[in-house]
């Protein structure tokens, strides 16, 4: 697999190989994370569902053991829009640069969605440590 190179301008990606690399071909997203963003990057494959997470109010970040990837460890982004069925992605943590420390559940950040044509969304995020994936919860505030 390729190796993922992100050159960064703050929370802005400013050039990556990502969107020529082995996995996005594949259509895995990536999450990257930079001075205070998480920054979801989607495969050409998949952009055109950029528009299905448009309507969410903030992102919860969930961090667990994946059950049907045999408990590996695993992020669920969850576009929270108040609806019954918020657009849900579940990713391994190989997928990831970095990920968040338990210590770091809460607010605070935000989250951008990148395409090739660049940054497309910008929403608050809110982090947690769950028992298993996927868990599709509410935020509930601490």
């Amino acid at each position: 697999m390729t190796r993922i190179t992100i050159t960064n301008r703050g929370q802005a990606i400013e050039s990556t190989n990502y969107w020529d690399s082995q996995q996005a071909a594949a259509g895995f997203f990536f999450l990257s994370t930079n001075a205070g963003a998480m920054r979801l990057l989607v495969p050409d494959s998949h952009a055109r569902q950029v528009r299905e997470m448009r309507g969410a109010h903030f992102v919860i970040v969930s961090r667990g053991p994946w059950v049907d990837q045999g408990g590996r460890d695993a992020i669920e982004l969850l576009f929270e829009d108040g609806s019954d069925s918020p657009y849900c992605i579940h990713m391994l943590a190989d997928q990831c640069d970095r990920i968040a420390p338990d210590a770091e559940q809460g607010g605070g950040f935000v989250v951008t969605v990148w395409t090739r044509a660049g940054e497309q969304l910008r929403m608050p995020g809110k982090y947690r440590v769950v028992n298993a994936l996927p868990c599709l919860d509410p935020w509930v505030e601490q």
